[in-house]
């Protein structure tokens, strides 16, 4: 699977896909529009960030290639690949608790920090699609 031509892209079921981890150096893309919102793409092998209207909203150290992301205000769902184990931070609400799910399977209860933030860390093989979803409770 790996690269999304041109860094960043909207699917034909409406997902966005994004990230570049085989990239030697960082790359950006910026001024993406998809439903409304201006998105802003960082990536390589080191690093994969997302940006919407200005405000952070995905990261994963190292890169990664994210396939049909999509957030409402309930659930962020994708799939993730790397060749390596990575950790990924979601920007969601503030101090709110949400059911995280890793390839299926319930991983637990995680509590965002005051910013929002949650971390969470997925075993990543080359090649290998890794499903999440992270509800609301």
């Amino acid at each position: 699977m790996a690269a999304i031509t041109d860094l960043i892209r909207e699917e034909e079921d409406g997902g966005l896909s994004f990230g570049d981890f085989t990239l030697a150096t960082k790359t950006k893309k910026d001024g993406f529009n998809y439903n409304g919102d201006i998105y802003k793409i960082k990536t390589f092998k080191e690093i994969t960030k997302l940006e919407k209207n200005g405000m952070f909203v995905y990261e994963s150290v190292p890169g990664t290639v994210v396939h049909d992301f999509r957030a409402t205000d309930q659930t962020v769902n994708f799939q993730v690949e790397g060749t390596t184990d990575s950790q990924v931070t979601l920007e969601l609400e503030a101090e709110k608790d949400y059911k995280v799910h890793v390839d299926k399977v319930y991983v637990g209860k995680m509590k965002t920090n005051l910013g929002g933030k949650l971390n969470i860390s997925v075993e990543l093989e080359p090649e290998k699609l890794v499903d999440i979803l992270i509800e609301k409770m």
